[in-house]
Order: structure tokens, then sequence, then C-alpha cells
């Protein structure tokens, strides 16, 4: 399927399959795709980024593939390594005519032996997939400017084969929660969005896209308790992933308000961190009066 060619068909495109992605990120991503720029997306935690990248690799029939970040990561982790335990193998198979065969010995370092990583198989894939690049502030600054260099020729060149380049480019998606800054040259590479909580108008329009079966007063409650408490300083202040969470368990559980007792017995659904936990208890009639 083809990308759409409008930022109000991409966004229905995205909303079919569950994600309610506003004017100005449909924009972003269809300059992305339109231009195959990579688009950085930030914002906290749990407001959706790396789900952009999920549903529209199923919306529109490509391959997601995932480049988990991490500190320490290197460039092998995320090119390719090479498979020596089948290199191995296929030595012991060799005849002694053969291992001295030159010929013999370059097959060894060929395709088959190849283990591929998330940026080889992007650059194989081409606009067949969509590359999704997550928390990449995760990194170390050498990685960083290793993914700039991948970023801005989309090919690779390894020694026992030769240079791989994509024919054609695939979608790219950055997210990052800005543990730490990023380096201009990055960003200056890709497309910028800022994706922020949404209003309790729009968090219910998502949770009710995500959760058809819930309850539209309930969510309704739950949002507003839930906007309620990201004014509350909170190490880890709940996202929109939260909110689907807790609309679902109370679901679950039968409710169908969000009494104080309800809400108390399911904060883990919500809150996921100790001393969050005590700072929302102490304050938990305020938080549900209203909702």
């Amino acid at each position: 399927m083809e990308y759409p060619g409008t930022v109000n068909e991409l966004a229905n495109g995205l909303r079919q399959d569950g994600y309610l992605a506003d004017r100005g990120l449909a924009t972003a991503l269809l300059v992305s795709l339109s231009l195959h720029q990579p688009v950085l997306l930030e914002g906290e935690v749990g407001v959706g980024k790396t789900e952009v990248a999920k549903v529209l690799a199923s919306s529109y029939g490509r391959k997601l593939i995932r480049l988990q970040c991490y500190e320490g990561i290197d460039a092998n982790q995320a090119l390719y390594e090479w498979d020596y335990a089948r290199q191995m193998l296929a030595i012991r198979a060799l005849s002694d005519r053969q291992a001295t065969d030159e010929q013999a010995v370059d097959k060894l370092f060929g395709p088959k032996f190849l283990v591929r990583r998330p940026l080889l198989e992007a650059i194989e894939l081409g606009d067949q997939a969509v590359l999704l690049i997550d928390e990449v502030d995760r990194a170390d600054d050498e990685f960083e400017a290793f993914l700039l260099e991948v970023l801005s020729d989309f090919q690779i060149s390894i020694p026992e084969i030769g240079t791989i380049t994509a024919e054609s480019r695939p979608a790219v998606i950055l997210t990052s929660n800005r543990t730490r800054e990023l380096h201009d040259a990055l960003r200056r590479r890709c497309l910028y969005h800022w994706i922020g909580y949404p209003t309790a108008e729009r968090e219910v329009e998502i949770v009710l896209v995500r959760e058809p079966a819930a309850a539209e007063l309930l969510t309704k409650k739950v949002v507003s308790a839930v906007h309620r408490l990201r004014e509350l300083d909170l190490a880890k202040p709940p996202g929109v992933a939260e909110t689907i969470d807790w609309v679902r368990t109370l679901g679950f559980l039968g409710e169908t308000e969000l009494t104080t007792q309800a809400a108390d017995d399911t904060l883990g659904a919500v809150i996921k961190d100790r001393d969050d936990l005590d700072l929302v208890r102490e304050n938990l009639a305020e938080i549900t009066s209203g909702a």
C-alpha cells in the first residue's frame, strides 16, 4: 500500500489503526515520508512516540524494524555481526583440499553467514520498512555520530562483501525522552515534532479509540483524575498509556465509578513509583473529588 498524499489521509489512516495524530504530527510524518527525511519525536514518557512507528508500519503494510538504543550500544549491534558458530561448522565440513582453496574460504564470509541487525535490515528493505530508532538519547555521543553518518548516506561497507546501498529509503522515526541533549548535527538532519500531553477532551477520544468497549462516563472521570495527577510533583507523571491502562483495569474489575476506594485499589495501573504512590494516596480524595 502506498503512503497517502495528504495530511488528512495520513491522519485518517492512522486513526483507523487506533492512533489519533494531531495535525502537527500528521504533517511532520507526511513531509518525512515524502522528502525521505527522518523525523525526531520528543515528549514525555507514555505519550505515544513509539506507537507512531508501530501504527505507521501496520497501517501501510511495512515491516517495523526497531533499534532499541541503550547505554553502551555499538555499531556492530546496530548493523551486523558474523554467525561465528555457523562459520565454525562450515569450516569443519571443508575437506583438506577445500581448506586451501581461496574461493572456498572466501565463501565463509558470504551473505549467508551475516547476521543482519536493524540498520542493515532497513537498508536492504528500503521503503518497505519503517525504521524505529527508539530512545536515541540513551545511546552515547559516539553512537549518535555513527547514526548520523548512516542516516545521511543509507549505505554501509562490509569489508568482506562490499558496499550495500539502499535502493530506496525507509521511513525513519527517532524517539527521545530527553534524558540528555542530542547533538545539533543529528537534530538538523531530522524533522522535529514535540508530542505533549493532550487536552482532556483529546485524551478521552484517544482512550475510546484504543478501548472501544470502555464506558465514556468512566473514561472522562479517569482522564480528569489523571490530569490532576500530572499537576502533582511526581517523579513519573502518568502518560496516555497509563490512562488507557487505568481505564482498562477499572473496566476489567467491573467498576463504573472512580471512587476513592476504586482508585486506591488500582493505582498500580497509573502510578509506577513508590514515593509517587505515597504522595498520591495523601491527595487521593481531592484527585477523585471531581471524577
